[in-house]
């Protein structure tokens, strides 16, 4: 058969062009095989210029964090040690979340204990038995003796402010609950309870063997993650006259059978199964610190140099080059003679000050000191603004520098950061703090005659205190407070909201000042019977506050 026969011809007596086989569709990456195409979301590109070399691991957070944690802690510290930017956000941190006084004041959860005793406990109960347990434990935290400290160097203030700086520098808070009979006499501990601050470098796995199924930066797990107890070096990696306590581990089970706590261990928990810190709050910005300091430093020397060299005198003549291309002459000798003359002999005085007088040829060149770069406070505020953004507080309280803000904007991000604040404060003394008080707390039961409802035996809460530890233990620490930036108009602010009903005084004075509502209402009324004693006028406050006890007592008699 003709080939041709079976061709379709065209009008033209030719044969039509077969039509063009229609595109395959491109087809999309599925999960590992992203090279055929697009994907649904662009974080999952692996083609793309700026996503193809971005390949980080995917593992669990003891595996990520604690293969490189004592390379990147000894970063973060090296940082806080040498650079002010970092030791002073971390130190911001401190003073605003702890402070010179970090105190615990009472409030037992009483329904909850009618509830589960049966017995009548109540509001007034609560605030009779606060009372009489903040002034013991006032007495144990702020001893001059400092017993509540294993090392005799510290209140618990101060253990709490150390505390919180190894967590924001260290990722981690660690703390041994000891019990020291032997020191309990006249003159001496009230308490056999005693508090040892560990730094978090001793606790590892012995033997600094890698992590385990059951054991995560030396901390012993359970078969649900549970931490069960510690395994603590007898002396730190990195002390020189210990060097042999330092290979010896020590495992101190996390509590005792009872529930009283051995070891208090606190961190910040960023992602579910973790069993150490995050390495602090510095950790994500070591980098772009780093780079700011070596600009900085770069910069500082840039400008020293120029400082120094700033001017110099140019002569068209240099007196070896001269010599080599005169074969020798004495022209160029002859030149540099008469420049050595002419500066001896020239000493042109106006008054004490000398004239500068130049030989022919020479011209006066200076160096212009363009130094800092002129983007360089640009790049710094940026970089300060990352650190700040990353360490959770404002970028003033990390440079320091309050030029270019205003009232509101200042308010605005101070108030952001006391968000980040307040929960810092908390979380530290729910996870650190109220432990170490609970366990005191255990053997102040036993100690005093504490007030207790009618009807309920006095030692009922020391036999049963493990059962009851925790509306017993119930506390709100108070800090330092917020402040004010405007006091004239934050004050009146609370004033308003203390007359709509809108918060108590108790509320205002601690976020305000930091300071007890009962402490300040009970020294308001001291002050007033001393103002009468001496025959003083009364403040305004107190005017008002008699005035309206006058304008009470009439209505009061009609009553009656």
């Amino acid at each position: 058969m003709n080939d041709r026969s079976a061709l379709i011809l065209g009008p033209d007596g030719h044969p039509m062009r077969r039509a063009p086989a229609p595109a395959a569709p491109r087809r999309r990456s599925l999960a590992l095989n992203g090279g055929w195409g697009n994907t649904p979301y662009d974080a999952a590109d692996i083609t793309g210029a700026h996503m193809s070399a971005w390949n980080p691991l995917l593992w669990s957070p003891d595996v990520e964090l604690n293969i490189y944690r004592d390379r990147i802690v000894s970063r973060v510290r090296d940082l806080v040690r040498n650079d002010g930017w970092a030791s002073g956000t971390i130190t911001r941190v401190l003073d605003n979340a702890i402070g010179g006084s970090f105190r615990a004041i009472s409030k037992p959860d009483y329904r909850a204990l009618r509830v589960k005793t049966g017995f009548a406990f109540d509001a007034a109960w609560a605030d009779e038995w606060g009372r009489v347990v903040d002034s013991h434990w006032r007495s144990f935290a702020e001893d001059e003796n400092r017993y509540c400290d294993v090392g005799r160097r510290l209140t618990f203030t101060q253990i709490c402010w150390s505390a919180m700086r190894h967590d924001l520098v260290d990722g981690d808070a660690l703390a041994q609950v000891c019990w020291l009979p032997e020191r309990i006499g006249r003159g001496r501990a009230e308490y056999a309870t005693t508090f040892n601050l560990i730094d978090p470098d001793r606790l590892s796995v012995p033997q600094n063997n890698w992590d385990m199924e059951f054991c995560r930066g030396g901390v012993q797990i359970d078969e649900w993650g549970a931490p069960v107890g510690y395994h603590i070096r007898a002396a730190h990696q990195g002390d020189w006259f210990a060097a042999a306590k330092s290979q010896q581990w020590n495992f101190i089970a996390r509590e005792t059978a009872w529930g009283r706590p051995n070891v208090v261990h606190h961190f910040q928990t960023e992602r579910a199964g973790q069993h150490r810190g995050g390495a602090g709050i510095l950790a994500p910005v070591v980098q772009r610190l780093k780079m700011l300091i070596k600009y900085d430093g770069t910069e500082l020397d840039a400008a020293i140099v120029n400082a120094i060299f700033g001017a110099y005198v140019e002569s068209p003549f240099d007196q070896e080059m001269v010599a080599d291309a005169l074969g020798g002459g004495e022209a160029g000798s002859a030149y540099q003679d008469m420049r050595s003359e002419f500066h001896g002999g020239n000493r042109v005085m106006l008054g004490d000050v000398r004239m500068p007088m130049l030989a022919p040829g020479e011209k006066i060149n200076t160096v212009s000191a363009a130094r800092p770069a002129s983007n360089f406070r640009d790049f710094e505020g940026a970089i300060l603004r990352n650190v700040a953004s990353g360490a959770g507080v404002s970028a003033m309280q990390v440079s320091n520098d309050w030029s270019d803000v205003n009232y509101s904007s200042a308010r605005a991000a101070l108030i952001e950061a006391w968000k980040t604040m307040s929960r810092r404060r908390q979380n530290f003394a729910q996870g650190f703090a109220s432990p170490l008080r609970s366990s005191w707390l255990e053997e102040c039961v036993t100690l005093h005659d504490l007030p207790m409802p009618a009807g309920v035996p006095k030692d009922f809460l020391a036999r049963h205190f493990p059962d009851l530890k925790t509306p017993l233990s119930r506390c709100k620490w108070l800090g330092p407070g917020r402040g004010y930036i405007d006091p004239v108009a934050e004050r009146k602010g609370s004033i308003m909201g203390l007359d709509a009903g809108l918060t108590t005084l108790e509320e205002e004075i601690a976020e305000n000042s930091g300071a007890d509502w009962e402490e300040t209402a009970d020294q308001r009324a001291v002050e007033v019977r001393r103002y009468r004693e001496l025959g003083l006028p009364l403040p305004e406050w107190a005017i008002n506050e008699l005035d309206a006890d006058r304008a009470s007592q009439p209505k009061e008699q009609d009553a009656k």
